[in-house]
């Protein structure tokens, strides 16, 4: 086989390669967020029931203030006593005293309804702070298991590019220029196989007696459909 054509076919491997091997990377970024959205649902669930335990939180502080209210007013109506004259003054201090003893009493059920509900609200956070560690240790893992992936696909797509500088030094400029040239109108392939007189990189049909010459595989010939360096694999 003619030596630039068969480092050109080298120089084709390589580039497919790397392709291959960009495209990896460049999907890294994608994977990686990916892996992390669940954490972000569980971290973000987490501070919903964390919010509603501080809520609760402040509810019951709320009503023990109330309820601290409450008895301070019953304190000065009780106060009041000494200072009472007729009996139907006493009689409406005690209904006032009453109906606030009842708005304690109210307050009393509210608060224990409330440190019920901080109770179970608390179980669950704590349930799920642990789902959350567990996530997040699952995640960290990942995350590690594929940046370690993507620095390996790093220094291997480094060592193919070296390799290909070396090779592609071996080859006369006027080969290499066409090949360059070729790259972005062939979309990346620009050296291919013929089979059966079809160029594999369009597909279409190449004249006889130029097939021929190709099955030589003794110069550069282009396709006259795509202007793909060609070649002949004889698999004999």
């Amino acid at each position: 086989m003619n030596r630039q054509l068969e480092q050109l076919i080298k120089v084709q491997q390589i580039d497919s390669k790397i392709l291959h091997l960009s495209g990896t990377l460049m999907k890294f970024p994608a994977r990686i967020a990916a892996s992390e959205a669940p954490l972000r649902e569980s971290e973000t669930f987490l501070n919903n029931v964390k919010q509603k335990l501080a809520s609760l939180d402040k509810k019951k502080r709320d009503k023990e203030r109330e309820l601290d209210d409450a008895g301070e007013k019953i304190r000065k109506l009780k106060a009041r006593t000494s200072d009472i004259k007729t009996n139907k003054e006493y009689q409406a201090l005690l209904k006032e005293i009453e109906s606030v003893e009842k708005e304690r009493s109210s307050i009393e059920d509210e608060i224990l309804i409330v440190m019920e509900e901080i109770d179970i609200s608390s179980k669950r956070t704590t349930a799920e702070e642990a789902k959350f560690k567990a996530e997040k240790e699952k995640i960290d893992a990942l995350r590690k298991r594929l940046e370690s992936e993507k620095a390996e696909v790093e220094k291997e797509l480094l060592s193919v590019r070296e390799t290909r500088e070396g090779i592609a030094g071996s080859i006369d400029k006027e080969a290499y220029d066409l090949y360059v040239s070729l790259i972005g109108p062939c979309n990346g392939l620009v050296v291919t196989e013929v089979k059966g007189e079809i160029c594999q990189g369009c597909n279409m049909n190449i004249p006889p007696q130029l097939f021929v010459e190709i099955k030589k595989n003794e110069e550069i010939i282009t396709c006259p459909q795509c202007r793909r360096i060609l070649f002949y694999k004889n698999n004999a």
